[in-house]
């Protein structure tokens, strides 16, 4: 198997024997988490809990064969269960056939476009949405995670669809709260916090797992109006495509695009992730095929999309795992449950899993990181308030395309208002600097300015008027302007040419222009063609100091002659 930039197997490279064993060790810290997760995440997507194990077993099988992270752990993932779920369940009754039907579909599909996303090298999208947004979507989606679950966890049936229609069904039926379910959804979640307290080895969910399904027949919870899972079918998945219903091909497709971009990021995050605690730099592009195929395979078995799980990983890392084998042996012990030991979950209370759920959603929530956020940046902040509220107020397919594009406008906008910063000689030196406490000297007639940012169609009418509005107010009358193009990585064709017009004009005031420090490539190029009357050879120089002397000179034969080259009269 030959795919550009993916190495089968590459996890694996260079292994050594005393690896077994933290592998080993790591994969049952693993299995202990993944099984109550996985089980959970299935409820979540209203799938069969068999397709949330077979969803571990698909993402662990594609990230050993065609990832490069070692530790990184690819299974169903809360993140992206509510974005298919939410969408789909508006098009078939939640749980039926044409319900599973579209959620493969949209597996697929956003599997396949994860794959094609690594195989073309597009791992740098996932850097399109910045970490407040990130962070304000994940708080979103624990919204819409918190309260699907609660009915759940309070023993009350469910209703409504959006986030209102949700909140005030709970209000409505809060006096029906069934106690019994109500305590068992508190003992779980203070069972896996103070685990985590105790000792962050301690599988705490699956300790609760077994301690309430144990609890079920022993107590007669079910005669106390406590809800079970029920039985699970067991065995092996059948293979095939899904049912295709093309009148909603527009709708899984856009969930499906929703699905990978939300992969994309969160993948290449785990990857980052990684790399920080263990040092070992990773291809996020082959990353992004593994978990890609992980959905492809789990789609093909009837199942849903799956995700790398910042949690998981993070727990690999941590228990001492040293490569994918981690992920394979838990892929192996989940395929044996799934297999034989699917009776042993048929008295799980609802009630947990709508715990475990929850205490994943309150993980979803980045309290520390949006805290350090609002302290460097509010602006920042309120993107991420924006992104939650759209979700709340949209849903999170709609609600995450909202945050996207609110965090592009704004980094758009941003790099649609360059700064320009006049810059005056330092006393008694060549260097050109800002206006501080160091003593500066104007040059009499001549204004400098420094242009910070590439120049392009979205900001040369600002850089434009900036200028102008400078030259205004310069005292004496500005004769020369010296513009300092350190800070000028690129100048596209539309910037080009309005700054071709801006120097015309600017000659028709006897305003000379010269150019400081220009990279030789964007020289070279305005140069060329057309643009070249106005970006002479000889107004280019490689230091302010050079510069500014020019620009003097200009200024002085202007002296000596009309504005139209012809001797001046005195």
């Amino acid at each position: 198997m030959n795919i550009p930039g993916v190495e089968p197997f590459g996890t694996l490279k260079g292994y050594r024997r005393s690896w077994m064993s933290r592998d080993l060790a790591a994969a049952i810290a693993l299995i202990s988490i993944a099984i109550p997760e996985q089980i959970a995440t299935a409820r979540l997507a209203n799938m069969p809990a068999l397709l949330g194990m077979y969803a571990f077993v698909a993402g662990s099988l594609a990230i050993l064969i065609f990832g490069s992270t070692r530790q990184m752990s690819v299974g169903a993932d809360s993140t992206i269960a509510p974005i298919f779920a939410t969408a789909v369940v508006l098009l078939a009754p939640a749980g039926g056939t044409n319900y599973q039907h579209l959620v493969t579909m949209v597996a697929l599909f956003a599997g396949g476009f994860v794959v094609f996303a690594g195989l073309l090298k597009l791992g740098w999208i996932a850097d399109l949405m910045s970490t407040p947004v990130v962070d304000g979507i994940l708080a979103g989606i624990a919204l819409e995670i918190v309260l699907g679950q609660l009915p759940n966890a309070l023993g009350l049936p469910k209703g409504g669809a959006t986030v209102l229609s949700k909140l005030s069904h709970l209000i409505k039926n809060i006096g029906s709260t069934n106690f019994w379910s109500l305590g068992i959804a508190i003992s779980v979640i203070l069972i896996v916090y103070l685990s985590e307290k105790i000792d962050r080895r301690i599988p705490g969910a699956f300790v609760a797992l077994v301690a309430t399904i144990v609890s079920v027949p022993l107590f007669h919870l079910q005669n106390h109006g406590v809800t079970i899972l029920g039985k699970v079918s067991g065995g092996l998945p059948s293979f095939g495509l899904p049912t295709i219903d093309f009148s909603n091909f527009k709708m899984v497709l856009g969930t499906a695009l929703t699905v990978a971009y939300v992969t994309v990021v969160q993948t290449a995050a785990t990857a980052r992730l990684v790399a920080t605690e263990t040092g070992e730099i990773a291809n996020i592009d082959a990353d992004l095929v593994g978990v890609g195929a992980g959905s492809v395979i789990a789609g093909l078995t009837g199942g849903f999309a799956v995700d790398s799980s910042p949690p998981r990983t993070a727990l690999v890392v941590k228990t001492g795992g040293k490569t994918q084998l981690t992920s394979a042996f838990a892929a192996l012990v989940m395929l044996g449950i799934a297999l034989l030991a699917t009776p042993l979950i048929t008295d799980l209370p609802n009630a947990t899993l709508a715990a475990i759920l929850l205490v994943v959603a309150t993980r979803l929530v980045r309290i520390k990181e949006l805290r350090t956020v609002i302290n460097y940046n509010k602006a920042e902040f309120a993107l991420a308030i924006v992104a939650f509220l759209a979700i709340a107020a949209l849903g999170i397919e709609q609600g995450v395309i909202v945050a996207i594009l609110v965090s592009l406008t704004y980094r758009i906008r941003l790099a649609a208002r360059p700064r320009l910063r006049v810059l005056q000689r330092e006393t008694g030196t060549d260097h050109w600097v800002e206006t501080s406490d160091a003593p500066t000297e104007n040059v009499e007639s001549l204004l400098v300015l420094l242009v910070e940012g590439p120049m392009w169609f979205g900001n040369i009418q600002f850089i434009k008027r900036h200028i102008l509005s400078a030259i205004h107010k310069t005292t004496p009358k500005c004769k020369a302007l010296v513009l300092d193009a350190a800070g000028v990585e690129d100048i596209d064709y539309t910037a080009a040419e309005a700054t071709s017009d801006m120097i015309k004009e600017l000659g028709h005031q006897e305003i000379q222009v010269v150019w400081a420090r220009m990279d030789s490539a964007i020289e070279a190029r305005l140069h060329e063609r057309d643009l070249a009357a106005q970006f002479k050879e000889g107004d280019f120089f490689s230091s302010v100091e050079s510069a500014v002397d020019r620009a003097i000179t200009l200024v002085g034969d202007q002296g000596r002659t009309g504005g139209d080259g012809t001797a001046a009269t005195k």
